[in-house]
Formats: C-alpha cells, sequence, structure tokens
C-alpha cells in the first residue's frame, strides 16, 4: 500500500504556514496540531494533516487578539468539531476583551507611577537639596497586574 502523500513533513508544513518548524514542534506538542508517526526505515517521522496549516493561521490570529496558547488549546479541536457555537465563541471572546481592558488599565496606572518617578529622579539630578516625598512609592497599583 502507498504511503498517503497529502500529509505534510514539519518543513513543508512550515513553509507552507509561514512559521518555523520549532512553532510547529512547540504547537504538536501542546497538542494543536493532528500528526501521525511514520516509520522510514531506521527514522520516525512527524506527519501533519493538511489541515494543520490553517490551524497555525488561526492560532497565530488568536494570539495576535491577546489568547494564550492554553486558551487556545482550551477550544481550537471544539471549533473544528463544531462543537463551539457562536454564542460560546462571543461569551469567550467578551470575557478576553474584559481581561484586556484590565491590563490597559493596570498599564496607564504603571505609566502614570513611572512618569512620575522620572520627574522625581530628574529633580534629584538637578537639585541636590531636594526632599523625596515617600508618598509617592506608597502609590499601589490595582490589583491584577
Amino acid at each position: 500500500m502507498a504511503p498517503d502523500t497529502s500529509f505534510l513533513l514539519i518543513g513543508t508544513l512550515a513553509t507552507k504556514a509561514n512559521t518555523t518548524k520549532d512553532t510547529v514542534r512547540h504547537y504538536d506538542q501542546l497538542g494543536l496540531l493532528k500528526s501521525r508517526k511514520r516509520q522510514a526505515g531506521s527514522r520516525l517521522y512527524t506527519e501533519f494533516h493538511p489541515q494543520c496549516i490553517e490551524r497555525i493561521e488561526l492560532i497565530k490570529s488568536a494570539q495576535a487578539i491577546g489568547f494564550t496558547l492554553t486558551e487556545i488549546g482550551e477550544n481550537l479541536n471544539d471549533y473544528y468539531d463544531g462543537q463551539l457555537d457562536i454564542d460560546l465563541q462571543l461569551t469567550i471572546t467578551q470575557q478576553k476583551l474584559e481581561q484586556v481592558r484590565k491590563q490597559q488599565a493596570n498599564i496607564s496606572v504603571m505609566i502614570e507611577l513611572l512618569s512620575e518617578r522620572i520627574d522625581v529622579l530628574e529633580r534629584m539630578k538637578i537639585d541636590n537639596d531636594y526632599q523625596f516625598d515617600v508618598e509617592i512609592c506608597k502609590k499601589k497599583l490595582p490589583h491584577d497586574v
């Protein structure tokens, strides 16, 4: 029986998906890709389903909007199996947006505190008699940083 030539070797998949072999290996180790092992003489090859090109593009797209590989892994197979309906996708995406908004708020506070710290340090550099206000250091960041 002739081998199934529709499956891709790692280098071919990486090229077609515009990524690296290391990325393909990492995604495969996390169970994000559909692969199989094939023995050829003394070598063991990992072959990937052609659908992995689209899966890699979807993974990278999800990462670009803030989803972690763990979060992606929790839902990717359900998505491809038709188990992730539009309502659940909407809920997951709304939750991610809320999380990113909290991170944005925390970053805004950090920017403010860093700017204040720079102002203090610049004043201290210019004026050796400048008294540092310890209250500036006591400001707290919001939780969830």
